[in-house]
């Protein structure tokens, strides 16, 4: 059994990108502030920016306003879509754990700008997910990141203690099991394939899709079977 600790930053992926993750966040230049303040911080920052690019006619108001409308309507339902399609297409899931950003383009979700991974819960690996700076995260796939998943509390403590804190979510992961914590970063993200749960076989890719939640692409739920 093993739980990553903060320092064990390369996360058994072979990206080798080290704890400072040349974040595009500017927090070497933000003033320091308590937790509960950094993203009210950027979202000043962000409405400044937009006021000016409007005042510079780069965009329009209405062009700001569909596309903050666009990102805001983004569900999980579309990673949902790549586990279940994964899960019931072996060549799909192969393609999906090794050229993950290929084949979340397959079905229709491009993400151009980021290197995505897709980590694999298996009976003797459970992933889980965070971003230790910031609240980096595939909005594309996930939609919006919970409240939680950006809290200094979790962003510390899934690293330092992650079984104590998964089991604060309800999934008690064996001694025998290992955890692993994978960091988030500006240009890297990543999307956990949870366990497929027993008693599903006969679902359609629909209705898998229909039982698998966000946070089960985090990693700090498993999915659960049907209610007959």
């Amino acid at each position: 059994m093993t739980q990553h600790a903060h320092g064990d930053h390369d996360h058994h992926h072979d990206h080798d990108h080290d704890h400072d993750h040349d974040h595009d966040h500017d927090h070497e230049h933000a003033p320091p502030q308590p937790d509960d303040k950094v993203h009210s911080y950027y979202q000043i920052l962000g409405v400044a920016l937009k006021e000016l690019l409007i005042e510079k006619g780069v965009v329009t108001a209405d062009e700001v306003r569909a596309a903050i409308e666009a990102r805001d309507s983004i569900t999980p339902g579309n990673g949902a879509k790549l586990v279940a399609r994964a899960w019931v297409d072996p060549a799909y899931r192969e393609r999906l754990l090794t050229e993950a950003n290929a084949a979340a383009a397959e079905l229709g979700h491009p993400l151009p700008t980021t290197h995505l991974i897709a980590l694999e819960n298996t009976e003797k690996v459970h992933n889980v997910v965070v971003c230790t700076l910031c609240s980096c995260y595939p909005r594309e796939l996930l939609g919006l990141p919970p409240s939680w998943y950006k809290s200094k509390a979790y962003r510390a403590r899934i690293v330092r203690e992650p079984r104590a804190v998964l089991e604060e979510f309800g999934v008690r992961v064996p001694d025998d099991v290992e955890i692993r914590v994978r960091d988030s970063t500006a240009d890297l993200r990543y999307l956990v394939v949870p366990r497929r749960p027993a008693g599903t076989e006969g679902m359609s890719e629909e209705q898998l899709a229909a039982l698998i939640t966000r946070d089960a692409m985090i990693g700090v739920a498993t999915v659960k079977p049907p209610i007959l």
